[in-house]
């Protein structure tokens, strides 16, 4: 069993969570209650990884955080290192390729929101950021939570945006994913089937924790 393997790529996945968490809500909500016309625009962008193929979608940022592109070359200035092969690299690219993961659950949670509680608490005289964090995020938190839950699963087997992103270099970049596939060609079925066995298992448990918790009443 490849533990450093397995510590990386938890830390990877908690890491995404947490970051499309933080910036996935906020634009998740916005999707879900303005009426701008064009924002079917945006709402394909957030969902292209989805019909994406992983490798393509790792190749395009490999060649946009490369050391030779712009973005590239300020992240040297102002680091002194570089986004590709490293955890920083695979991390951002993390996020990227789980962003529909997260916010098609959110906005489906605030899409279900009645919205004549929303105007009530406004006609309260309560702020708007109020209202998100009072009134939305508790009514919505079952439908954020499957969000969240999918994203941190789906971060855990990411494979092609981690392998044309970060290769494979142990401690670093090497997740479980890439550690079952270079079991299996190195022939090891036996060390294969360990890890996936333990992926089996932990999916299952948080898929049924997942279920649990969203039979559990939203607070008034």
């Amino acid at each position: 069993m490849d533990w450093q393997a397995i510590l990386l790529t938890l830390q990877l996945a908690t890491s995404t969570t947490a970051i499309l968490f933080v910036f996935g809500l906020p634009l998740a909500y916005w999707l879900a209650t303005t009426r701008w016309r064009g924002k079917f625009l945006l709402e394909s962008i957030v969902m292209l990884p989805l019909v994406l193929p992983p490798t393509v979608l790792g190749f395009y940022i490999l060649l946009a955080l490369g050391p030779y592109s712009p973005l590239g070359q300020f992240y040297e200035r102002v680091t002194g290192g570089h986004l590709p092969f490293s955890f920083s690299g695979i991390l951002l690219g993390s996020v990227l390729g789980n962003l529909p993961f997260a916010i098609r659950p959110f906005v489906a949670a605030f899409s279900a929101l009645d919205r004549r509680l929303v105007e009530a608490s406004w006609c309260l005289g309560v702020s708007r950021f109020e209202t998100f964090r009072r009134v939305a995020l508790p009514l919505c938190w079952p439908g954020i939570l499957a969000g969240l839950v999918l994203t941190f699963a789906h971060a855990v087997g990411e494979f092609g945006v981690v392998l044309m992103l970060g290769g494979n270099i142990p401690g670093i970049t090497r997740t479980i994913s890439v550690s079952i596939y270079d079991d299996v060609q190195a022939l090891d079925y036996a060390a294969a089937a360990r890890t996936s066995g333990l992926l089996i298992v932990f999916s299952f448990t948080v898929l049924c924790l997942t279920h649990l918790l969203q039979r559990r009443r939203p607070p008034a």
